[in-house]
């Protein structure tokens, strides 16, 4: 998405005597083994480049005719001329044009032909000398294509859906963009794998949601998987802008001339009410979880303050309950892909995962721990699955401490109350820096210091109940580790990385298209604290996530916040803090009421939080002595994501 946040070397071919001897030494059935990593024996240099246009069978832009979308395409020559099948990775996205893909921002160009020249990213000169046809589709209303974008909606998916038919067969595409001679994919076996990050990785998570056969597998980076909980949650306005500015900002100049009816369609479906619509319905991937067929290798950072983590935990819930085979890559970046803060492990795991799913490889990565956590900068730690078996919710409730508004956390049930006001100059680091001290913006309640390391993992929700004096009110809620540590810098406009000025380079190059990118390292920062994971509501939703209504001040309200997913690990000698206020500064827009004040029913408050072992590991963490940790100071650099919405995509 554009930025609304605070943002192997190729291996040559062993030689024609080095694989001779190693023939003589094989044993016949080591020699017929089946293969276990596609290697790099096709030209990349000579492989065939070319584009065609696939009949959507949408009229977006209602010009009278079915909508186009371009496919850019790049496969190898050698089995096409011994008539051999390959199988796809694509990636469809709306910002070839307008925008860029990747760290470098890179675009798509063309030869005098009008065939692909450069093929942003490093997908098709890594994958195509492997036996792999890389496709770029041009969403709708966007780059060469027809229609108009719909943010999500059926345009957007119906673009990619009918490439993937087209690759099975099912579809009709041509060989020009108005006119009448078909093309055929007679080349491809009709195996595919979808990938991309933020927009491109949604729709990913979206076709896949409809249950296309041919799609075999998605890897989604950094995506959404509820376009509601993109620009709202539960009824909190997350952005002061709705789908149609992200319309606009990548529609073609032919589709904004013609897509003024789509236009009207997004302003008029999704008002800033944050009321559940139709618009939002046909956007919800979750719901359609139960259509999925293909597998999910899953990446996100813990820190993306664009796309949040609650778009992994309820998608990834989702996907359990259907069976779904599944992988992820949690990150403590922001916004970041991958290939940018993991390289050579990214392209050796995406390697193996698109080799088993995509030529039926048995290379043993599904058998492989589940998840790949990152734990400090460049640690990273396994699980065998997740969240990690032996994981489950905690209830922790807090109570009054020794001075107001500095309160206690822990097992037993509270008493009395705690009130803020509402200060929208104010964030979550604010807040989490003056945690020990009494301050009128918000409710702090933190637990004794860790006697051991303790582990959350997986989604949290914080029931408040709360009196407020004015019939509007926002309410946020974080849970935050206190003691020091060194992060990713999520908060610097690398969101977690520098970009260096060294290149390696991954696959083979063309002159017009190469492989090489520039390095990158983490950006770190020390800090005394760490935000765990955050949610936000309007507490006039409180009767239904759907709809809100207006408060009555001085009447009581319960509601149920849902929190990020997250992975982290409380270390010994730390502390746990649970936040409740009012608006985050930066992250969710103020209400319409001017500073409301919220008075806690601590007895009616808990909250609800997965750890690894349960209520049991927490009360064996909080009991005991341990070391104090040193006051913490802020955390300065937190930027308000709308300062920053209308940057060109770029990293993105």
């Amino acid at each position: 998405m554009p930025k609304r946040t605070r943002f192997t070397t190729w291996r040559p071919l062993a030689t024609a005597a080095t694989a001779a001897l190693v023939a003589t030494l094989l044993t016949p059935a080591a020699a017929d083994a089946a293969p276990r990593e596609s290697r790099p024996v096709h030209s990349y240099d000579n492989a065939i480049r070319e584009a065609v246009w696939v009949d959507t069978g949408l009229d977006g832009d209602r010009d009278g005719k079915a909508d186009r979308v371009a496919v850019d395409i790049v496969r190898p020559r050698e089995p096409a001329r011994q008539g051999r099948k390959v199988p796809v990775i694509m990636d469809a996205s709306p910002y070839y044009s307008c925008c860029g893909r990747g760290n470098e921002s890179q675009k798509k160009t063309y030869d005098a032909n009008g065939d692909v020249n450069q093929m942003p990213l490093y997908y098709d000169n890594y994958f195509v000398p492997r036996g792999y046809a890389f496709v770029g589709v041009d969403l709708a209303g966007t780059n060469r294509s027809d229609g108009c974008v719909d943010v999500g909606g059926r345009s957007d998916i119906q673009s990619a859906k009918a490439v993937v038919d087209w690759l099975n067969g099912r579809a009709k595409a041509y060989t020009t963009r108005t006119g009448t001679t078909r093309a055929k994919a007679a080349w491809t076996n009709g195996k595919t794998g979808m990938i991309g990050k933020s927009w491109d990785g949604t729709i990913a998570n979206g076709v896949a949601a409809t249950g296309v056969e041919g799609l075999k597998t998605i890897v989604p980076i950094s995506a959404i998987s509820s376009w509601y909980d993109y620009y709202f949650q539960q009824g909190a306005p997350l952005y002061d802008s709705g789908p149609e500015w992200l319309s606009d900002y990548v529609n073609s100049p032919d589709a904004r001339s013609k897509c003024a009816a789509v236009q009207k369609k997004l302003v008029d479906g999704a008002p800033r009410t944050g009321d559940w619509t139709p618009l939002w319905t046909e956007r919800d991937y979750v719901r359609a979880a139960r259509k999925v067929k293909a597998s999910v290798f899953l990446v996100h950072g813990m820190q993306d303050l664009n796309v949040r983590m609650k778009h992994v935990g309820q998608w990834w819930d989702a996907l359990a309950k259907n069976g779904v085979e599944r992988k992820i890559w949690l990150s403590r970046t922001g916004h970041v892909d991958p290939f940018d803060f993991r390289r050579a492990t990214w392209v050796e795991t995406l390697h193996r995962w698109f080799d088993h799913e995509l030529k039926g490889y048995d290379n043993g990565i599904d058998r492989e721990p589940m998840a790949d956590i990152e734990r400090a900068p460049d640690q990273w730690t396994t699980s065998k699955t997740w969240p990690p078996n032996g994981t489950r919710p905690a209830t922790l409730r807090p109570d009054r401490g020794a001075q107001a508004s500095v309160g206690t956390l822990g097992l037993q049930r509270g008493h009395g109350t705690a009130t803020f006001t509402d200060d929208p100059k104010l964030s979550e680091t604010d807040w989490a820096a003056q945690i020990d001290k009494r301050t009128p913006e918000k409710a702090g309640f933190v637990t004794r210091p860790l006697t051991r390391d303790l582990r959350l993992s997986g989604s949290s929700e914080v029931t408040v109940t709360a009196t407020p004096s004015t019939p509007t009110a926002h309410l946020s809620a974080v849970l935050v580790d206190i003691g020091p540590a060194t992060i990713r810098d999520y908060a610097d406009a690398g969101e977690g990385i520098t970009t260096l000025t060294d290149r390696t380079c991954w696959g083979a190059s063309t002159a017009g298209d190469s492989s090489c990118f520039k390095e990158t390292k983490a950006k770190t920062a020390d800090v005394d604290y760490t935000i765990v994971s955050r949610g936000w509501a309007d507490l006039g939703n409180h009767a239904s996530d759907l709809t809100g209504a207006p408060l009555t001040p001085g009447k009581r309200y319960t509601i149920t916040l849902d929190l990020a997913a997250t992975d982290h690990v409380v270390p010994k000698g730390h502390r746990l803090a649970l936040i409740v206020a009012g608006t985050d500064k930066g992250l969710v827009d103020p209400p319409a009421a001017d500073r409301p004040e919220l008075t806690v029913d601590l007895s009616r408050t808990s909250a609800r939080v997965p750890f690894v072992g349960g209520a049991v590991a927490f009360a064996r963490a909080t009991t005991g002595a341990a070391s104090a940790t040193p006051d913490a100071t802020p955390l300065d650099g937190v930027r308000d994501p709308r300062t920053a919405h209308r940057v060109p995509e770029g990293s993105q």
